[in-house]
């Protein structure tokens, strides 16, 4: 891990050192369980897995990983960038089946839990999401998307990863 240094411009952090997502470098096995049917009210849940592998770049002011659904039959790419100006990570994913990188979400790490928005459309309705992640240790991690269709008033988690590390 890199330390964080004084920076030109860039609050507490040197241009392009950031040490926030260090925990997701590797691999990891993942189990994901994902609402069916979003903001219906329904409570069925489908689970399974995914590979994830995880890599840096730019000096700890990006990561990317490549997520493998092994049972859907397709993939999913995230690519996390730093921005020192703003302090705050920018996320954004894309999978297999669209090609296209999703709306991202803005946000940083504040006492060892990530938060990060961003506005997206569910089946046309108008959504606040938000990306968690939290329960960090060396061998494990949780990310949680919520959606929100009601301005921040209330939020409904969707889908969590369950991240268990390989070796």
């Amino acid at each position: 891990m890199l330390p964080r240094t004084e920076g030109s411009g860039g609050g507490p952090y040197a241009q392009g050192m950031n040490s926030d997502f260090d925990f997701l470098h590797g691999t990891w096995d993942v189990v994901n369980r994902r609402l069916v049917k979003p903001l219906t009210g329904s409570t069925e849940w489908d689970e399974f897995p995914a590979i994830s592998t995880c890599h840096g770049f730019f000096n700890g002011a990006g990561i990317f990983d490549e997520m493998v659904f092994p049972t859907k039959g397709f993939s999913g790419m995230t690519l996390r960038v730093f921005d020192p100006e703003r302090e705050q990570w920018g996320i954004y994913w894309v999978d297999s089946r669209l090609g296209t990188l999703q709306a991202p979400v803005f946000g940083r790490f504040t006492d060892g839990r990530g938060e990060f928005y961003g506005d997206e459309t569910h089946e046309g309705i108008p959504v606040r999401m938000r990306y968690v992640w939290s329960e960090i240790t060396p061998t494990s991690a949780l990310w949680e998307q919520a959606f929100s269709a009601d301005g921040e008033k209330t939020w409904e988690t969707n889908w969590t990863m369950a991240h268990t590390r390989r070796g």
